[in-house]
């Protein structure tokens, strides 16, 4: 009986959306996040940082990764708090070696892993036939 109290109590959602690589991108996926976030009622502690981790994610895979590139939600919640996790996968990176860093500005890029280790409960990348995928998973207790 307590078990399945246990599996009643967690309920999954998940949502996916394209990341299209054009200007304003971020900001329209930050509020659709933010949006989809409400509508799943996750826990108020996290939101902020998941956005910001959202943010990073998505940025990163705009400005350094070719097309097409995709967004996955994933919240577990569970009496007390949930787990959100946050995949953001792509064809891999766009820079070959040798090519130029020139015109990017390194006081404005470079501090998105910093920030999403310093957000996230764990992340990491994984390498796929299909590209790369970024993720990052945030617990609320």
């Amino acid at each position: 009986m307590v078990a399945q109290l246990n599996t009643l109590l967690r309920v999954a959602c998940e949502h996916v959306c394209p990341i299209p690589p054009v200007a304003g991108a971020v900001s329209a996926v930050r509020r659709r996040v933010a949006a989809v976030l409400a509508d799943w009622s996750v826990c108020p502690e996290i939101v902020e940082d998941t956005l910001l981790v959202v943010s990073e994610l998505v940025t990163n895979a705009i400005v350094h990764a070719r097309p097409p590139a995709e967004l996955r939600l994933s919240w577990v919640r569970r009496e007390g708090g949930g787990t959100l996790r946050i995949d953001v996968t792509d064809m891999g990176a766009a820079l070959t070696a040798g090519d130029s860093l020139i015109g990017i500005d390194p006081d404005e890029h470079g501090r998105g892993e910093a920030i999403v280790h310093a957000l996230a409960t764990c992340h990491g990348i994984r390498l796929h036939t299909g590209g790369v995928t970024r993720w990052a998973e945030l617990v609320a207790v």
